[in-house]
């Protein structure tokens, strides 16, 4: 009689655990209500077509350490590229301070790339449409070399959608750009922030990476939930340089273009403005070239905290008449 007691006990004490263990594990997360993820997409990644304020992690860095990357550019006033400058014939501003210490500098030609070509499909571009796509599958084939680097195709309209995930396979990505068809509005802004936080900042490495994106796009939104600003934001704590086309060829620059500059800009990359369509097939070129000809520093800047806080960057040239290109600054990590 004691054991069957006993036995009991044990019994009821083992439902009431289970019971509690239920009632503390937290359900899984539906998308937000009225999220409309593209169809092609969302079977990749469910929900994605979110804004800035959902609560998904940020990182900047992919270790929570004091060191800072930077990819930059220099030419000279006739926009060719200088390659061969060493270390102390740069100046470098951290938040208005040198760094404490550079860990690394190098002329970084061949690192592999991770890059996002972000075609725009909506209405507004499409008599150029045909050209554009020819111009982007041959960058491709420049540029991707299938052993070392990885590249993904996001159409975009009102909605994002990834045709092609990251791949070194050059007629999986043609057939990424070649399935993208005109029509719908534009959220160009959405699409940058996808891009940037659940793709390029996501994918896993072993080792230094350059990350960009080519954006082939007018410039306008009409249908973005996300905001320029959030969207500029997001690649610079992702580290992405981007690259924009503008497919404005009324050489009237508007609201568009001024918006793809500042988002060039930003994030130490540049804006093209083509005046006839084979100068999107140029543009392609010089940012093929550009790629392979830029520079890496590695560094612990002076009086760094934790903080989330934006800290700008300047790099000047020991000679004068060069021009450098690099990100306006970057997001550190909140401990």
């Amino acid at each position: 009689m004691y054991l069957k007691k006993t036995l009991a006990l044990l019994f009821a004490f083992t439902l009431v655990c289970c019971s509690g263990l239920a009632q503390t594990t937290p359900p899984a997360q539906s998308p937000a209500a009225g999220q409309a993820p593209s169809p092609t997409a969302s079977a990749v990644a469910p929900g994605s077509a979110t804004t800035a304020g959902d609560d998904l992690p940020v990182q900047t860095f992919h270790s929570r350490s004091d060191e800072v990357n930077v990819i930059f550019t220099v030419t000279d006033k006739h926009n060719k590229f200088i390659k061969d400058l060493k270390e102390n014939q740069f100046k470098i501003l951290d938040n208005n301070k040198p760094p404490r210490q550079i860990t690394n500098f190098s002329a970084e030609t061949d690192l592999p790339l991770r890059v996002g070509l972000l075609i725009d499909a909506s209405n507004s571009i499409r008599d150029r449409f045909l050209f554009e796509q020819d111009a982007a599958i041959e960058f491709l084939h420049q540029i991707i070399r299938p052993k070392t680097d990885k590249a993904f195709v996001l159409a975009f309209d009102e909605v994002w959608d990834l045709t092609q995930d990251f791949t070194g396979d050059l007629d999986k990505l043609t057939k990424g750009v070649k399935v993208i068809r005109p029509g719908g509005g534009t959220a160009l802004w959405d699409a940058v922030f996808y891009a940037c936080r659940d793709k390029l900042m996501k994918e896993k490495e072993t080792g230094p990476v350059r990350r960009a994106i080519i954006l082939v796009s007018d410039g306008d939104d009409n249908q973005s939930r996300v905001l320029r600003q959030e969207a500029i934001e997001m690649a610079q704590r992702a580290g992405v340089i981007v690259y924009t086309i503008s497919t404005n060829l009324s050489n009237n620059p508007d609201e568009g273009d001024r918006s793809l500059k500042m988002l060039a800009e930003t994030t130490g990359g540049q804006a093209f403005f083509p005046f006839k369509l084979q100068d999107v097939a140029n543009a392609f070129h010089d940012i093929h070239e550009e790629l392979r000809s830029q520079y890496s520093v590695f560094y612990k800047p002076e009086g760094f905290e934790a903080n989330g806080q934006f800290r700008p960057i300047q790099i000047a040239a020991e000679n004068k008449k060069f021009r450098v290109r690099a990100k306006k600054g970057y997001y550190v990590p909140r401990q």
